[in-house]
């Protein structure tokens, strides 16, 4: 019994101190020196409490994952094409990616569809997707509400963690996968959380020359 205490222990540790993962496909190398231009996806947001605001509003609470959403997927390409030279591939507009997905009717529909699909309505060779999710310890649902709607957190709310992929257009085939964990000092802004990762993802990310 008290070693199956001390494993439990060992585990707990392990999974606390994982806090950055990152998978590439056995085809990676040969695929992404194919990539030309990559387009950037909004994220998926998922905002949760540990305590439930007084008065919570589920449809504000979306509102706030849809803003925050919209807001890492225009920092991510603002990060990149600030170090343009440094990459081997272009990235589209994020105006232009959204206006596209709009007009082929899949902006609302990207969970129902396939990375290759996305790709073809884009017209580019890959895609970057992810996925946020914070889990905020804050009391204050007003502030944190506010925060979000300005493109983040007000200070110090919680914990999160982020994950980003790269999925190959012609063939819809996840490449790349980061994962991070990102603690109580996840920033006051969806630049400060983009920087953030890209300071832990530069050394492997894919398409540096």
């Amino acid at each position: 019994m008290k070693n199956v205490f001390i494993l439990s222990l060992f585990l707990f540790s392990l999974i606390g101190y994982s806090q950055k993962q990152v998978f590439e496909s056995p085809k990676f190398k040969t695929e992404i020196v194919k990539h030309k231009l990559v387009a950037i996806l909004p994220f998926n947001v998922k905002i949760t409490y540990k305590k439930q605001p007084k008065n919570f509003d589920a449809e504000a609470n979306r509102q706030q994952e849809l803003t925050m959403s919209n807001s890492i997927q225009s920092s991510m390409y603002t990060f990149l094409l600030r170090k343009s030279d440094k990459y081997s591939v272009s990235f589209q507009d994020v105006d232009k990616t959204n206006v596209l997905l709009k007009k082929a009717g899949i902006e609302d529909k990207l969970d129902e569809m396939t990375k290759d699909e996305i790709a073809k309505a884009l017209g580019v060779d890959a895609v970057i997707s992810g996925t946020f999710e914070s889990h905020q310890s804050k009391s204050e649902g007003a502030a944190i509400a506010s925060a979000v709607l300005f493109g983040g957190f007000g200070g110090k709310t919680g914990s999160g963690s982020l994950t980003m992929l790269i999925h190959n257009g012609i063939d819809g085939e996840l490449l790349w996968r980061f994962f991070k964990t990102m603690d109580d000092g996840i920033g006051t802004s969806t630049d400060d959380i983009v920087e953030s990762m890209m300071r832990k993802v530069s050394r492997n990310f894919p398409y540096l020359k």
